[in-house]
């Protein structure tokens, strides 16, 4: 449980170029991906790397700074902001 940040960083870290390669648009106006795709993409890494950047700040709390794990924290955290604002952005208005 505690790994968890070290994992839902890659995995973020993937969905991220999966998100902005997918969006990208064609001559037509298609994007790569279909929308509904980018949407479920977006918010699946928006949770998993939060859920990260919360059991590790959690764990920092309980044991003590490391600075690594905080860095990996972190970065979990800016992520999960990043596929929240990408999915809002994606969405039709």
């Amino acid at each position: 449980m505690i790994h968890f940040p070290f994992v839902a960083l890659p995995l973020g870290l993937v969905f991220f170029v999966v998100v902005t390669m997918g969006q990208q648009v064609d001559a037509e106006g298609v994007t790569a991906l279909p929308l509904l795709t980018l949407l479920v993409i977006s918010e699946f890494a928006f949770f998993a790397t939060g859920i990260g950047a919360y059991i590790g700040f959690k764990q920092t709390q309980q044991v003590g700074f490391k600075p690594f794990y905080v860095i990996v924290s972190i970065l979990c955290a800016v992520s999960s902001l990043f596929f929240m604002f990408q999915g809002i952005n994606l969405w039709p208005l």
